[in-house]
């Protein structure tokens, strides 16, 4: 188990380059799938979760040469189908929670598609029905071993249907939509989710012959076709990473740029953090914080009343930025709810936060208030594990911001969503070290 070393209260400067988007990956890589033409793909963030997928594409007898970095091309045209029943597979496939994502172009393409129950964050239950409720309605059978938790649907013909997904989940909606584009006839997606992420999945279709409508919206229509061909794709940023390095300047009262963040795709990301108090610039296509010399205040909701921050499928907030509001709310000037509704268990890390001295009062799995110290007490240095990817990065914030040496250990948790981050942290200045 790895471990790093932390000296905090150390102030940042310079400019960081936010990796390729982990989320889309997960959609964009399993999407080579769908053609036996090469495809290009650019901006690959080269982290754990990735790279285990890239490994499972491999494994499946997909040709993958790595041109540059971030930079392959993939050729699915020898695919080995046994492989997906073998006893590696079950094991493979369980280490990573990405690995549903292969279930659909599969069944799309090939007329059948297994997975072992994924693996993952420990943050809640996150279910698959959504998923395989949309394969089923496609014309699939399913099928379910409760001993080897393995999960299968087939059929010899998929046939466009209407659909109402009983939630916006976006791995279900990109699953049924990688399913539908080789349907026979015409997909109805009512309640689909519509992140840029998965704008970006159908477009990268589209070029590669899918016909697509709706993209962009919560109704997708998806006229099936015979075959698609190759393309080349290159990834958005990662929003998430993107987030995080602002309440990084914030909490460390650092003047940072982040580049290329694509501003267009960000939705409501400034807004919320420039109602914790936070200042952005626009730039260009980057963003500037200046030293918050002062802090920052939280504001009221314009009946005075307290402030509430929570998650929401796009374009509402993302809940994968909710832990580092939540850190970066320790110190600032004021109080806010933290209201975390898509899953029950991510708040828990909180307690690693008391333990710095913050003041958070957690009324419930779903539910924290935060009364900000407004940098008049700092946060103490501590000792702490990283229980997923987005807790751990808000963990190595406060540490980051705390005074004294901090240690958090499982950080094989956080390399699972970042790219070599003591590397580009000590790079504009931080004291951190991976023992």
């Amino acid at each position: 188990m790895g471990t790093f070393r932390i000296q905090g209260g150390i102030k940042l400067k310079g400019e960081i380059t936010p990796q390729g988007a982990k989320n889309e990956a997960l959609q964009i890589l399993c999407a080579v799938l769908l053609t036996p033409e090469k495809v290009t793909i650019h901006n690959i963030p080269d982290i754990v979760d990735v790279n285990k997928l890239i490994a499972l594409l491999e494994d499946l007898g997909v040709k993958i040469q790595k041109k540059g970095k971030g930079s392959y091309t993939f050729k699915a045209d020898d695919v080995n189908l046994e492989y997906l029943q073998s006893e590696q597979f079950k094991i493979d496939g369980r280490g990573l929670r990405g690995s549903i994502m292969l279930v659909g172009p599969l069944l799309g393409r090939f007329g059948q598609g297994f997975i072992p129950k994924p693996g993952g964050d420990k943050i809640g239950r996150r279910r698959l029905d959504t998923h395989f409720e949309g394969f089923i309605k496609l014309g699939a059978s399913f099928r379910y071993n409760k001993e080897e938790h393995f999960y299968g649907v087939e059929a010899k013909e998929l046939t466009g249907t209407y659909m109402l997904l009983d939630e916006a989940s976006v791995t279900g909606t990109a699953n049924i939509v990688m399913a539908a584009v080789l349907a026979k006839g015409t997909t109805t997606i009512y309640n689909a989710a519509c992140e840029p992420y998965l704008q970006q999945l159908c477009k990268m279709l589209v070029r590669m012959g899918a016909k697509i409508t709706g993209i962009g919206s919560n109704l997708l229509t998806i006229e099936g076709v015979e075959a698609l061909g190759g393309t080349e794709h290159t990834m958005l940023p990662d929003m998430i990473e993107i987030g995080s390095w602002v309440g990084l300047a914030a909490m460390t009262k650092s003047e940072l740029t982040i580049k290329n963040v694509s501003w267009d795709d960000l939705g409501q990301i400034p807004s919320v953090f420039r109602k914790l108090g936070i200042t952005l610039e626009r730039r260009g296509d980057d963003i500037y914080i200046p030293e918050h010399k002062d802090g920052y205040e939280i504001q009221n909701f314009i009946d005075g009343s307290i402030m509430t921050i929570s998650d929401a499928p796009w374009p509402g907030f993302t809940p994968d930025l909710l832990s580092i509001i939540l850190v970066v709310a320790t110190q600032a000037k004021g109080e806010v709810v933290i209201h975390q509704k898509m899953f029950e268990s991510r708040l828990f890390f909180v307690d690693k936060l008391l333990d710095m001295g913050a003041k958070v009062i957690l009324c419930d799995p779903h539910r924290a208030t935060v009364i900000g110290h407004d940098f008049k007490s700092t946060l103490k240095a501590t000792t702490m594990t990283s229980p997923d990817i987005r807790a751990g990065i808000s963990l190595l914030i406060a540490a980051l911001s705390a005074k004294g040496t901090s240690t958090i250990h499982n950080i094989e948790q956080i390399d699972r969503g970042y790219e070599n981050i003591d590397e580009r942290l000590r790079a504009i200045g931080a004291d951190i070290v991976r023992i």
